[in-house]
Parts: C-alpha cells; sequence; structure tokens
C-alpha cells in the first residue's frame, strides 16, 4: 500500500475467534473431531414462534426501512417493560438506544465518554473486544489486577487507587467474559459509587445478564441511576438472535442524545426486522428465556463436576452460566501455544488467557454455547489425556 495507516489500529491484535479458527484449516486428515469450546454463543434457534412471527414481517414493505436512530417507540417501550420486571427499574424510553450489537453500544459509550488518551479501567481478565476498541480510539486501558482467589471479581480500593485525572470511566462486565463470575449486587453498588465519587461512568457490560438467576443488582432501581451508570446490554444470546445484532445502550436521556451523533454517523439505526425481533422476544418470551437460562447452568454445571474429578492437571479456577476460567498445567508456555496444541492434537477449541489481558498466559477461556451434554466427558476427557 502506498499510503499511511492508522498506528492505533496496527497496534491492536487480530480477532482471537478468527485466529483460533484459522488453526482447524491446518489440522490433519485423521485428527480428532473438533469439540468447539471457543465461542459463547447459544447452540440452538430462536423459538417457532418467533421465526414464525418474522417471516410474516417479510412481506410487509416497512420492514425494509429506517426507523428512528434510537430504535422504534414501541421497541424501547417494550423495553422499559423487560427492565421494570427483571430489575424493578425505574427507566423511561429515552434512557434507551437499541444498537448493533452490543460492540456498537460499546462503542458510543466510549466515544462519548473519552478522547484520545482518556483511561479506562478494565477489570482482568476482560472481555477481549474492550482492549481492543480502546487502543483502536487511542484510549488507555488501565487493568485492575486478577486475583485467583478472587475468582476476578473487582475490589473497590485496588480500583480507586488506578484512578487518574484522566480516568473517564470503570468498565466491569458481569457475568464475566471470560470468567463467568457474577459481581455480587452489594459489590456493584459500592463501585457504582465510586465512579459517583469520582465524577466518572460506571460502564457495566451486561451481555449475559439474562443468563443470571434472579436479580442482577438494584441500581436500577436507584432514583438517579444513569447520573453515573452507564449500560451496555445484548439481547442477542437471550434470544438466540446474535446475527441480527440486538445491542442497546441504556443511560441518561442527556447522554443518549450525545450517543444518537455517533450511532447516526455509524449505523444510522438498529435494523427494523432485529427491532421486530426484539419486541417480540421481550415481550412473550421471559419463560423461554428461563427455560434457557436453566438448561445453560445444568450444562455448566455438569461440565464442572467432570472437569474438578481428581486426576485432571488442567484446573477450574472460575465459571459461571456460559464460561469457565481454566488454569493450564504447562508453567512456561503461553495460552496460546496450549491452546493451538488443543486444536491440532485433541480437537479442542478454546481461547488463550493472554487475549483477555496482559500476565495471563497461563489460562484458558472455555465457553459453553456450543457443547452439549453427551460430548461433555469426551472433552474432559482429552484435556486430562492433553496434560
Amino acid at each position: 500500500m502506498r499510503f499511511s495507516l492508522n498506528e492505533h489500529v496496527r497496534g491492536v491484535h487480530a480477532p482471537p475467534i478468527s485466529e483460533v479458527r484459522s488453526w482447524v484449516t491446518q489440522r490433519s486428515a485423521d485428527a480428532p473431531a473438533l469439540i468447539d469450546l471457543c465461542q459463547a454463543v447459544p447452540d440452538y434457534g430462536p423459538p417457532p414462534d418467533l421465526l414464525a412471527h418474522l417471516r410474516a414481517q417479510i412481506d410487509d414493505p416497512a420492514t425494509c426501512r429506517y426507523t428512528p436512530d434510537e430504535g422504534l417507540p414501541e421497541v424501547r417501550e417494550a423495553v422499559c417493560g423487560r427492565y421494570r420486571r427483571r430489575y424493578n427499574a425505574k427507566v423511561s424510553p429515552d434512557q434507551f438506544c437499541l444498537t448493533v450489537g452490543a460492540s456498537a453500544a460499546f462503542w458510543l459509550a466510549m466515544l462519548v465518554l473519552c478522547q484520545a488518551g482518556d483511561e479506562v479501567i478494565l477489570q482482568l481478565p476482560c472481555y477481549f473486544d474492550h482492549p481492543m476498541a480502546l487502543g483502536s480510539l487511542g484510549i488507555r486501558p488501565v487493568y485492575a489486577p486478577f486475583v485467583e482467589k478472587e475468582r476476578g471479581l473487582p475490589k473497590p480500593a485496588a480500583i480507586a487507587k488506578l484512578i487518574t485525572p484522566r480516568t473517564r470511566a470503570i468498565l466491569l462486565v458481569s457475568p464475566s467474559n471470560p470468567a463467568g463470575t457474577v459481581i455480587p449486587p452489594d459489590l456493584l453498588r459500592e463501585l457504582y459509587f465510586l465512579a459517583r465519587q469520582h465524577r466518572i461512568a460506571l460502564v457495566l457490560d451486561e451481555t449475559y445478564s439474562d443468563f443470571v438467576e434472579g436479580v442482577p443488582h438494584d441500581l436500577f432501581t436507584l432514583e438517579e441511576w444513569h447520573s453515573s451508570l452507564v449500560q451496555v446490554m445484548s439481547f442477542g444470546k437471550s434470544y438466540a438472535l446474535t446475527g441480527y445484532r440486538a445491542g442497546l445502550l441504556a443511560a441518561a436521556p442527556a447522554f443518549i442524545e450525545q450517543a444518537l451523533k455517533v450511532q447516526d454517523t455509524m449505523t444510522v439505526c438498529q435494523p427494523r426486522i432485529t427491532q421486530l425481533a426484539l419486541q417480540y422476544g421481550l415481550e412473550r418470551l421471559d419463560d423461554w428465556v428461563a427455560a434457557n437460562r436453566l438448561m445453560m447452568s445444568l450444562r455448566h454445571n455438569l461440565f464442572v463436576n467432570e472437569f474438578t474429578l481428581p486426576g485432571n492437571r488442567f484446573r477450574l479456577v472460575a465459571g459461571g452460566s456460559f464460561f469457565a476460567w481454566v488454569r493450564h498445567p504447562f508453567d512456561g508456555r503461553s495460552g496460546r501455544e496450549v491452546a493451538r496444541r488443543l486444536a491440532m492434537e485433541a480437537g479442542l477449541l478454546t481461547l488463550p488467557g493472554e487475549v483477555f489481558g496482559p500476565g495471563l498466559e497461563g489460562y484458558l477461556r472455555l465457553a459453553f454455547g456450543n457443547i452439549r451434554d453427551k460430548a461433555i466427558p469426551e472433552a474432559v476427557y482429552r484435556f486430562r489425556q492433553s496434560a
């Protein structure tokens, strides 16, 4: 190329899941059949009644048109209804913007909050897309250390020490991707008030929160929750619509007003067909989501029970619902080396720990979206044989 490229973007590593999947093409013909513990997406599809509803919408020419940038009023009202049922939330439609996946919601949040050179505090291990996005924008990620015995839960005292005049947000993910750890409500409330005290944002990514039993937290019941809280959410996993990119940003109306300036130049709006699917799910699929929550929990628990039986040199450090965070037994070898070996020789697709933050080469992330109950004993057997 005879032109220069953005140095911020050049400094970001390649998408990890694409890298892992590229290894598959290099496997020998007699390699074991693949067991996919790589990508955290549901292996089941949407319910038939949702698909039938969408087929009926396709024939309406209006389905092909733009919507308001923030989303259709009736869909944002359905979002409010869901938040009131799930969180007992004090919310209104002008506090929500429908986005093209949680990734776009995160970009909107960061672009409204930060300029190049600003800082955002992330708790290790952190979702790899977050530092990738921050790096692309010239925003400096500041990492709160991972403490094994705490299973990756954030410690307010440790985070407080990282706050500087350049800090614009504390970024948390609950349930954690990659560790599966759920931040307890009391701890989230403490971190919310820490952010409020320092006049910075608490950005909370709850992409997998519909797979948490009970009320995830009580922040949305606070009268002025939006004074310090910005939430990133996805319903793609909730309703098995990951390809529809059903994301959402929740914040103060004044924050949403600024975010819409960016959304208009980026994607304009969430696709109308996605909004119609989302509205159907929000209004009619609570029981279906609850059943899948239970199924994923049972799948996770079955895997953990098998994995933690005596004699496995891979060690479970943390887990929950879609994920397990595992320490591998090969001292001096990176997570990437171990993950590649598992893919090539054992047919196990995992993600290396170092893509979730610095100093995490000793770990692997396992995801349970694609592994059914009958495959779990074989997967654990391969881990045991590989050590």
